[in-house]
């Protein structure tokens, strides 16, 4: 795209796909409303979230199309930005597909989980195979504070490992969307990270245009996501923001990073993980309810509180992921 004056794409597509998320919202919204397709609020989660139960879920759909849409005019000078795209639109078909279940076939589980893991484990084995055998991207990852030089190389270990970051990440994002505005504000400044990480290397030209959008489009969704709500992004959404993140990290050789930037992601997890294995073994539970999120909020904290403090961590292990990059920031 060449513009007549000198800003950089990555701003111009970050406002084409906030532009696009803002007209899609009302567009969509009321469709959503019209079919019926309401979320259903956990029976155990917290007493304050019951008012939330038939709030219109699949959102992601609202910045769903504005990526494809943007990433199908860039495709032609760009070829590798449809992997990225691949990724994205196909875990968040996954999490269409099992919204769809839950909302209109009433099953509360949606996909069955052998169902939903294959489905994940087949956008994630053709996406790390293509890297290993049609790119020139190599099966070596950065180190994070090493330098850019200082690498790894995964071998015969890369494509496994690939698949693991795929499905661990997308899991992640998907266990992170519990708050209004939670998965997709952190998801926001993630991808804002990894935009401004694209601009040291113009091999990554696609790459800063793909995080980007991303980034654009979770903004532009936060106008309808941010508490109160009046839409959530489904499974639709967080499969797809997940599928994203661990992509672009994986074509940066970056996925070590996504634990440093993705921390919250990580605490997320770990406080399901440690629940889970905590009552297993011991029959005690570690925090009042997991995710952690919930936790704090059944310990007093409102859910704007919550969701801003996460937000901050976000933008703190951002700029410990700088550091761990070494990157110049003027280069954006």
């Amino acid at each position: 795209m060449s513009l007549p004056f000198r800003i950089s794409i990555q701003v111009v597509v970050f406002v084409i796909a906030f532009i696009l998320s803002l007209i899609s919202g009302p567009i969509l919204i009321p469709v959503l409303r019209r079919l019926k397709f309401g979320q259903t609020v956990r029976d155990d989660g917290p007493a304050s979230h019951f008012k939330k139960t038939g709030t219109p879920t699949m959102g992601g759909v609202i910045f769903l199309i504005p990526i494809l849409l943007i990433s199908i005019y860039f495709a032609p000078s760009d070829i590798r930005i449809l992997p990225l795209a691949f990724v994205t639109l196909g875990f968040g078909t996954i999490g269409f597909i099992d919204d769809f279940i839950k909302v209109v076939k009433k099953r509360k589980d949606g996909l069955y989980a052998n169902q939903k893991i294959i489905g994940l484990l087949f956008i994630a084995t053709v996406f790390s195979f293509y890297i290993d055998r049609y790119t020139n991207i190599g099966t070596e990852i950065i180190i994070p504070f090493l330098g850019l030089d200082t690498t790894f190389n995964l071998a015969w270990l890369f494509i496994p490992f690939t698949i693991f970051v795929l499905i661990a990440t997308t899991n992640a994002v998907n266990i992170t969307d519990g708050l209004d505005g939670l998965a997709a504000s952190v998801t926001l400044v993630v991808m804002i990270f990894f935009t401004v990480a694209a601009t040291i290397r113009s091999e990554w030209e696609y790459i800063k245009i793909f995080s980007s959008m991303v980034a654009g489009g979770c903004l532009g969704f936060l106008a309808y996501n941010a508490h109160p709500a009046r839409v959530f992004m489904g499974d639709t959404g967080s499969l797809a923001l997940g599928g994203a993140v661990a992509a672009i990290a994986v074509m940066m050789k970056m996925p070590l990073f996504i634990i440093i930037v993705g921390a919250v992601y990580v605490i997320e997890t770990l406080s399901v993980m440690i629940q889970v294995g905590s009552f297993k073994l011991r029959g005690k539970r570690v925090f009042k309810m997991a995710p952690i999120h919930h936790h704090f909020e059944l310990s007093g904290w409102k859910e704007t509180k919550v969701v801003t403090v996460f937000l901050t961590l976000t933008i703190i292990c951002s700029l410990i992921g700088f550091i761990a990059l070494r990157l110049k920031l003027y280069n954006f």
